[in-house]
């Protein structure tokens, strides 16, 4: 009998090859897009829950605060002496460990060498709280050296080849040897931190002794704690506050300006955007408006096919009559009309699961993920969707199964009423195709509003120049550092290059640093109730990278104090301070860092940081020891400028650091990667949207024809009576423009309401009020993609002639 109704089922979709095409590639596309984005959502639920204590770890995060009680920074790392401390005073404390970045230091063995960016110092007991397998060597004590070293099988495989990378030794930065003690497997993807290698916490111990480790002020190291099973976290964070006035330098008066939270392992990744992070994070908001997207495009696909199957089942009717007279009971048509449309959309998910198969790789590109069919959130999503599919072909094939089975065949052969399409169902239908061009209007207006922030990103005027900018990456304390002004003045040689600059961070990145501030209050200095943050640069800072002055004037190598006494604030320093103008600054008093003397300058206000944050308050000051990058200006007139000044600086940075890899980056480059996850939004947006209109317009097209089907008769007598080609067109067009119009009218308000929501992300931002063109255009592309679907079916009707019209009933 099974076979017998799948043979009618297969034979019912070649006999209406263009339905069934329609029907299955519809729900299919819809349930590969699914697969796709579903994917990709699980990946990012994953993070860090491979460790086996994931539950019971908890990363210490810092906060502090202005006197005003509002945050003024809030780091993902804190100071060296913090964690043993906390274990000290709180006995439920199982294990502390602490990370830090070892920067990118020069390795090298025999004739290789290489600068690393991955590699890390940790506690010699990270093993016991991370699960992190060893492939060799011991976890108790392959860090209990302060000299050795834990590598992945790819970094043994590029220093040693194939010898046995145990006891080997590593060079670093030309300073001390480190032997290889363990290998261990690469950290997963889908972990908020990846080493390539891990020294011991014993050697920084040991280079920078307790002037690091007692201060409360070198806030770099990630610290984690591992509490027992269930343990009531809250009653340790109320113990903070008194953990800080024991400890802190200022004791009790450090209450009201710093604390410590903790936050759960697995809620690093896409709850933590914190001002310092050991890698970029995810944003559980875009988690939510994928699921969003996915969630949507399933139910635009499920609609489609439900919409097309119960349509051209009222054509079934005399089937069912003749199959009762011959016998048939309803048993047995509700199997055979539930089988044939749970058949279908079995084959929708097969092909599904091969557009995935095909498309992954380069969603993988796209999304910068690895990905794959056979992985284990794939198990759910499958049967998740075959419970999807089992569904959706249920409810489809439900009409003629379970309402078109229940007549009697003289009620059915002579057209009972209630077989008509009625007006409940066409309405019903109506809806549905509403809601699905809602959606992809919903989308259309989010790729539009994405596009046009990440435009007026790329546009708005920063208050300082960023184009043909060049940042060299050097490290403090190295001969590159100390022999900067020599390699300053040889760069300026070089016909192409405007300007050269030295300073301790560069635009585009965090304003980290910062330092009390006081200023003349009476006869005494006052400490600022507000965090300034601080960039030292050299004399050619602000000219190099254009940021304009708004009073006073720039450093100068002719006024020798500039190098120990002068500072330059920005424009919101000098507001928050309360001065009354930018003139006003110049030549008052003012102490920063342990360092005295007056304002020389005052510059306007310029975005150092991304978009997403406010301008604050800057201070400027020369300290040459503490310089990291070099930034080259470059004089650019056509391409080929930029070429050969990069291999004038290669040439350079071989005879300066011979040993390290010439490495660059251009400041606009550096912003444009701020946006990262925003550009990555915008393409979400406009291939799903597309593939939403796709789906919505292959139902409409199916609609559409079986429309224009049932109204063979009544376009044949209209034609008669002198109907022309426009009049008949427009008759079946109409109906499909109001239910874009409708779907108009209802999703302006949605995508106007979740794209604000979005925008307040950024601290500057397009006025969503102002994007009126960008819904128009939506909605007038939604309606011209919809009617030029329609007009297909509708001008062929209209163009069939009316006799064979009229015969056809």
């Amino acid at each position: 009998m099974l076979k017998n109704y799948l043979k009618i089922a297969l034979r019912n979709l070649l006999r209406h090859k263009g339905y069934s095409l329609i029907n299955i590639l519809g729900l299919a596309v819809g349930m590969a897009s699914c697969i796709l984005i579903l994917l990709y959502v699980h990946d990012e639920l994953s993070y860090d829950k491979y460790h086996e204590k994931a539950d019971q770890i908890y990363r210490v995060t810092r906060e502090w605060f202005n006197s005003d009680g509002t945050s003024s920074l809030h780091l993902g790392h804190v100071a060296p002496p913090i964690g043993p401390l906390l274990k000290n005073d709180f006995p439920d404390i199982l294990q502390m460990v602490r990370i830090n970045s070892g920067g990118n230091p020069l390795l090298r063995h025999g004739d290789k060498v290489f600068q690393e960016n991955r590699f890390y110092f940790a506690d010699p007991n990270i093993f016991e709280i991370f699960t992190l397998p060893l492939l060799k060597g011991d976890p108790q004590n392959v860090l209990a050296d302060p000299n050795g070293v834990v590598i992945t099988p790819a970094m043994a495989q590029k220093y040693f080849d194939d010898e046995e990378p145990l006891g080997k030794v590593l060079n670093i930065d030309s300073q001390a040897d480190l032997k290889v003690t363990g290998i261990m497997q690469e950290v997963p993807a889908n972990s908020h931190f990846h080493f390539d290698f891990l020294g011991s916490m014993k050697l920084l111990e040991q280079v920078f002794g307790d002037d690091e480790f007692r201060n409360w002020g070198s806030n770099n190291y990630a610290t984690y704690l591992l509490f027992p099973k269930n343990y009531q976290i809250e009653n340790f964070k109320k113990a903070i506050p008194d953990f800080i006035g024991r400890h802190h330098p200022n004791g009790k008066e450090a209450i009201p300006q710093t604390t410590l939270h903790l936050q759960r392992l697995a809620d690093i990744h896409l709850h933590s955007h914190l001002d310092s992070e050991i890698e970029a994070n995810g944003n559980i908001v875009y988690v939510y408006i994928f699921s969003a997207v996915a969630f949507f495009l399933l139910l635009i696909a499920c609609i489609n096919f439900m919409n097309l199957a119960t349509a051209r089942s009222a054509n079934r009717a005399k089937e069912v009559g003749l199959r009762k007279v011959v016998g048939a009971d309803r048993r047995q048509l509700i199997r055979q009309f539930l089988g044939e449309t749970v058949v279908m959309a079995l084959i929708a998910l097969l092909l599904a699961v091969g557009l995935v198969e095909v498309a992954l790789p380069k969603f993988n590109a796209f999304a910068g993920k690895e990905l794959a069919l056979r992985s284990q959130g794939m198990l759910f999503i499958l049967a998740s969707l075959l419970g999807v599919t089992l569904f959706v072909g249920i409810v489809a094939g439900s009409y003629p199964a379970f309402f078109l089975s229940h007549f009697r065949p003289v009620a059915v052969l002579k057209g009972h009423p209630a077989l008509r399409d009625g007006s409940t169902r066409s309405r019903f239908r109506s809806v549905l195709v509403v809601f699905q061009f809602a959606i992809s209007i919903i989308l259309i207006v989010g790729m539009g509003i994405v596009y046009n922030q990440l435009e007026y990103c790329r546009n708005k005027n920063l208050g300082l120049n960023k184009e043909h900018i060049v940042v060299l990456p050097i490290e403090q304390g190295q001969e590159i550092a100390r022999r900067y002004p020599d390699m300053r003045n040889q760069l300026l040689q070089h016909p192409h290059i405007a300007s050269v600059a030295a300073s301790k961070r560069v635009p585009s990145g965090r304003l980290l640093d910062s330092s009390g501030g006081s200023v003349p209050v009476g006869d005494k200095y006052e400490p600022l109730n507000f965090r300034i943050a601080n960039v030292s640069v050299d004399h050619s800072f602000v000219d190099t990278y254009g940021i304009q002055m708004a009073a006073g004037r720039n450093f100068s190598v002719e006024f020798p104090t500039d190098s120990t006494e002068a500072f330059i604030l920005n424009e919101t320093a000098v507001q928050k301070i309360g001065w009354p103008s930018s003139e006003a600054a110049i030549g008052q008093p003012f102490q920063y860092g342990g360092r005295q003397g007056r304002i020389i300058g005052v510059v306007k206000d310029f975005n150092y940081e991304s978009l997403h944050q406010p301008i604050t308050p800057i201070v400027l000051y020369i300290v040459p020891p503490s310089f990291n990058s070099i930034s080259v200006k470059i004089r650019a007139d056509q391409p080929a400028d930029i070429a050969a000044t990069l291999e004038f600086l290669k040439q350079k940075w071989q005879e300066y650091r011979p040993n390290f890899p010439f490495q660059y980056s251009f400041i606009d480059e550096r912003y444009e990667q701020l946006y990262q996850s925003e550009h990555r939004l915008g393409q979400i947006f406009g291939t799903f949207s597309l593939l939403a209109v796709f789906i919505a317009c292959l139902g409409l097209f199916g609609l559409a024809s079986y429309t224009a089907e049932q109204r063979t008769k009544e376009i044949g007598v209209r034609k008669v009576l002198g109907a022309s080609l426009s009049n008949i067109v427009l008759l079946l067009s109409k109906e499909v423009a109001r239910l874009v119009a409708v779907a108009t009218l209802v999703s302006w308000p949605i995508a106007y309401y979740a794209m604000s929501r979005w925008l307040q992300e950024f601290a500057y931002r397009i006025n969503i009020n102002h994007q009126s063109l960008t819904f128009l255009l939506a909605a007038l592309l939604a309606f011209a993609i919809a009617l030029i679907t329609v007009s297909f079916q509708s001008i062929k009707a209209a163009m069939t002639n009316p006799v064979e019209a009229l015969r056809y009933e």
